[in-house]
Parts: C-alpha cells; structure tokens; sequence
C-alpha cells in the first residue's frame, strides 16, 4: 500500500464463540480473496489470540468503496452467519487516515515511508 492521499481504514474487532475454525477460516479466507478483488481495495491485515479475539483492518480508497464490499452478496451472508453463530461480540469503527507511516528494520530505505 503506497499512498499518500487520504484513504480510508475499516477496523473490525471481534471476539468468537466456540466455534468449528475451519467452517470460519474458509470463509475468512473466501472474504479476503473477494475483497482484494473489489474495486477500491487496498490492503488488510490481521492479527488473532489463542482465545479468539482478532482485529482486522481492511484500507480502502473512499467511503463508497466501503458502501459497495458491504453490499457484496457473499459479504452480507458471512456477516449474518457471524452474527448467528460465529461472535459473541464485535465492533466495526470506519476512520479517515491523513498519514500512514511504515518502518522496517532490515535496512531497506524504501519501506520506511510515508504510504
């Protein structure tokens, strides 16, 4: 993601049930794919615990972007399935990014940037 100009950051953060992980994980893994593909999509990133609370952060180009993954017809049923059976709890902030800044430590100047 390299981009300087305004953009926008879906941040989603949820707690799961107990619940079978490879029914979730597939279709995670489906909404990943399906979302790289939406026009607008910039990147995502992901980060889970052992007793199943994660935040995902999708990037987007604008709120319209946004409007149009949340229309997807495969979204809006993982979103129901989540709801019926996969979270105990979750939260979805959308946010306006100004200025995002990446660092990396192994020396190479040009992933130390403002993106």
């Amino acid at each position: 993601m390299n981009n300087n100009s305004p953009h926008y950051a879906v941040i989603f953060s949820s707690q799961t049930t107990e619940i079978e992980k490879s029914e979730y994980m597939e279709v995670a893994e489906r909404m990943v794919a399906l979302a790289s593909h939406q026009e607008g999509f910039m990147g995502m990133e992901n980060i889970q615990n052992e007793q199943g609370f994660s935040i995902m952060i999708s990037y987007w180009d604008s709120l319209t972007a946004i409007k149009q993954w949340k229309k997807n017809t495969d979204h809006y049923a993982a979103r129901k399935k989540g709801r019926e059976s996969w979270y105990k709890t979750f939260t979805v902030s959308i946010c306006k990014i100004e200025h995002m800044y990446h660092f990396a430590s192994d020396g190479d100047d040009n992933k130390s940037q403002v993106i």
